[in-house]
């Protein structure tokens, strides 16, 4: 992809650059990549490549600052009690004359079944972008594999990971192997345009799996506990908004009918190469889970 007709700058607009997997996009694309971020801290402490310039999706004139000369943009948004963020980050988005735009997205907007609050959020988001007249490629993710860092503070202090279904198996995915199919569709933008990739690991592992297999690499006994349906409402209540964490239960409940096994071919296909299992993802991150 070329420069912006001014031949100076960062042309990618990288949203969501300090999470699971805007991080990884920011490392891959390295100067390219301009990262809009509310917390310019946050990025510094992650050591992230890329121009940081600090916006949010709730002050308009923020982004326009952030979009200017872009031509492409990696859109995450994060709140399902707030779609304006998505039209707003849209707006500014054809404001600037970007070109194309890769949504991150979830699989379950797939299942004709799931009709919670995230689902319908990322439905609408998808329907805003293909609107809005913009070159598009959506990601639907399955569960990343980072999740699993939600345990790493009872694995360190007790040992023990409690979970709701706990034998649920899903084919979660290695972010960085979503964030590397977004790279390719930001640097080759017709090859990937119209397209919704599905993009899940190689085998689907429930938490009872991963949680063998980091036992298995750290060299400890772990043990697992499976919470109740109000015992795992009660938690996400403590940290979310309530039709937050009502969305969550019944995702989990969609869960353990095996609607989120299914293996899909997207990765291997757009990246030449297998997707990344499990056990290579907690390889990479296991400190994260060892005692200090």
């Amino acid at each position: 992809m070329s420069r912006s007709a001014g031949g100076t700058g960062p042309e990618v607009v990288v949203t969501g650059a300090t999470g699971a997997v805007g991080r990884y996009v920011a490392r891959l694309l390295g100067g390219e990549a301009r990262l809009l971020v509310r917390d310019p801290g946050k990025a510094a402490a992650l050591g992230l490549p890329g121009h940081v310039v600090r916006g949010d999706y709730r002050e308009p004139e923020s982004l326009r600052a952030a979009f200017a000369g872009a031509g492409a943009l990696f859109a995450v948004t994060n709140d399902p009690l707030r779609p304006q963020d998505d039209e707003n980050l849209l707006e500014a988005a054809r404001a600037a004359g970007v070109r194309h735009v890769v949504r991150l997205s979830w699989l379950g907007v797939t299942d004709p079944g799931a009709d919670d609050l995230v689902a319908r959020w990322n439905r609408d988001g998808e329907r805003r972008l293909r609107e809005s007249g913009l070159s598009w490629t959506v990601l639907r993710l399955r569960s990343p594999m980072s999740n699993a860092l939600a345990w790493a503070g009872g694995i360190r202090a007790e040992g023990v990971v409690r979970v709701l279904g706990a034998d649920a198996p899903t084919a979660c995915v290695d972010p960085a192997d979503a964030a590397a199919v977004a790279v390719a569709a930001l640097r080759d933008p017709d090859a990937h345009a119209g397209r919704a990739y599905g993009l899940t690991g190689p085998a689907a592992v429930s938490p009872r799996d991963q949680v063998a297999v980091l036992a298995e690499l750290l060299g400890r006994p772990l043990r697992v506990e499976e919470l109740t349906p109000p015992q795992a409402l009660a938690g996400w209540r403590r940290k979310l908004p309530e039709p937050v964490a009502q969305a969550l239960l019944e995702m989990a409940g969609r869960r353990g009918d095996g609607v989120s096994a299914r293996v899909l071919p997207d990765v291997g296909r757009v990246l030449g190469r297998p997707a990344g299992s499990f056990r290579e993802w907690a390889g990479r991150h296991l400190e994260s889970f060892a005692r200090t």
